[in-house]
């Protein structure tokens, strides 16, 4: 595999490909990623000592980033936290005395923040042909939680203090659900790509 070529990604093989046609399944898809990342955040477990709730959260951000690409994915994840920014409850813990900006500069803020940077990431490695094999792929998903727990385990620091459990409450909680979702992933997108392939033979 030519890990430095330029590839096409899932969303590039379903519908129109060029012209007015292509801009309205772009918006659609658009539209749909954010109602599935709306609908993700909501499959929330609490997880004992962290503020943080555990969700389907971040499969959702790394999967759409995969299979939409850089472009369509920032655009997909800032939509989503646009929407979310003027109050709708679409976050994995708003509510409606705690939503928009007000919610995102809690304690989830930094991980939003990871959202965004790891849509990018996953949609720039799937270009390059990351999610056609199942080893890239869970690199790709390795990579795209540590950039998303960076900025998120920081804030955390920012917000409550650095002498506090920091990485226990925002990080070692999540570490057995975030591998199960990096296997589901890594199994799932090259499985994709594998029925695209006979779909066209």
């Amino acid at each position: 595999m030519q890990l430095s070529a330029s590839h096409s990604v899932l969303a590039d093989h379903f519908g129109p490909t060029a012209g007015t046609a292509r801009r309205i399944k772009q918006a659609v898809l658009v539209v749909l990623g954010i109602t599935v990342l709306a609908l993700a955040a909501n499959i929330k477990v609490p997880v004992p000592g962290s503020p943080v709730l555990m969700n389907m959260g971040t499969f959702a951000v790394l999967t759409i980033g995969a299979a939409y690409g850089a472009r369509l994915g920032l655009a997909t994840i800032l939509g989503y936290m646009i929407i979310g920014a003027l109050g709708f409850d679409i976050f994995q813990s708003s509510t409606a005395e705690l939503n928009g900006i007000s919610y995102m500069m809690g304690s989830t803020g930094g991980y939003l923040v990871g959202y965004v940077m790891a849509t990018v990431l996953l949609g720039a490695l799937a270009q390059r042909g990351w999610d056609r094999s199942m080893v890239w792929m869970a690199v790709a998903m390795l990579i795209g939680n540590i950039v998303l727990y960076v900025p998120g385990l920081f804030w955390l620091g920012q917000l409550y203090g650095w002498d506090q459990p920091i990485l226990a409450w925002g990080l070692t909680p999540f570490l057995l659900g975030d591998a199960l979702k990096l296997l589901l992933a890594a199994i799932l997108l090259p499985l994709v790509w594998k029925l695209v392939g006979d779909a066209r033979r």
